[in-house]
């Protein structure tokens, strides 16, 4: 499906960006995985290339412009080009209600989840204008579409993504480039695992109620849809969320 398709995903250190990484790789894409971590980057790196994979791994920090430049230079100069991107690399932020939200907090969260995303298609978008072609896949959440007590960072952000999303959809589609965004429900990812919604049974059996289908995600159903809405199966939709909830917003 990817065969001499390049392709960017950012926070590929674990979770849905490692497994979005692999499942590219599996479909015959050469891919460009980055991350802050780059020790668990490297395991991505590794799980990849046992299977054969086309992979360069490169550390990058999103919220800082500079680095964002590199890591597409590199990506550029090593594979020729950028076909594809998941831009996945987020964090959650803390647990604190609005008016006691930390400054520094809500500045890092925006910072990374906000900004970093639209740093990232600042600096793809002209590679792949040369090419006059490209898909793009941001990852925002469902909490981009809903409201959520005591995450007023992390919520303003993907919302903020998914509307930036939308405009960058209107901007190029024409111009052959399609951008959507993918909103997941809970994942039980190392994300959560860290917030304490996997390891806390009482905070585990609460959030699983919310999601209608009885159960939390898992990482590769999040990364099946990224890669198909990133392929030419996709090819007549743009500007879209596409919802991976277990029904959670049907409520």
């Amino acid at each position: 499906m990817f065969k001499n398709k390049i392709i960017l995903i950012t926070g590929a250190a674990s979770g849905i960006g490692r497994e979005t990484a692999i499942a590219f790789a599996e479909k015959k894409a050469s891919v460009c995985i980055s991350d802050v971590d780059s020790d668990k980057l490297k395991e991505t790196e590794e799980l990849i290339r046992k299977k054969g994979g086309a992979v360069l791994s490169v550390t990058a920090d999103i919220s800082y412009e500079q680095e964002v430049k590199k890591l597409i230079e590199i990506t550029v100069r090593e594979f020729g080009s950028l076909d594809g991107a998941c831009n996945n690399a987020g964090v959650s932020g803390e647990l604190q209600s609005t008016a006691d939200y930390p400054v520094k907090e809500w500045d890092r969260v925006i910072n990374i989840n906000l900004r970093g995303q639209w740093l990232c298609m600042k600096y793809q978008i002209p590679e792949m204008l040369k090419r006059g072609a490209g898909s793009i896949v941001n990852v925002a959440s469902i909490l981009g579409l809903v409201g959520f007590a005591n995450a007023p960072a992390y919520v303003a952000a993907k919302h903020g993504l998914i509307g930036l999303t939308k405009t960058a959809a209107i901007e190029y589609s024409s111009k052959g480039i399609r951008v959507n965004a993918i909103a997941p429900a809970f994942i039980e990812t190392p994300m959560l695992e860290r917030a304490g919604i996997t390891t806390d049974t009482a905070m585990k059996t609460l959030v699983t109620k919310l999601h209608p289908i009885g159960r939390l995600g898992n990482s590769r159903e999040v990364a099946d849809a990224i890669t198909w809405l990133t392929s030419d199966e996709a090819s007549f939709i743009t500007g879209q969320t596409l919802l991976v909830d277990g029904g959670y917003t049907a409520v």
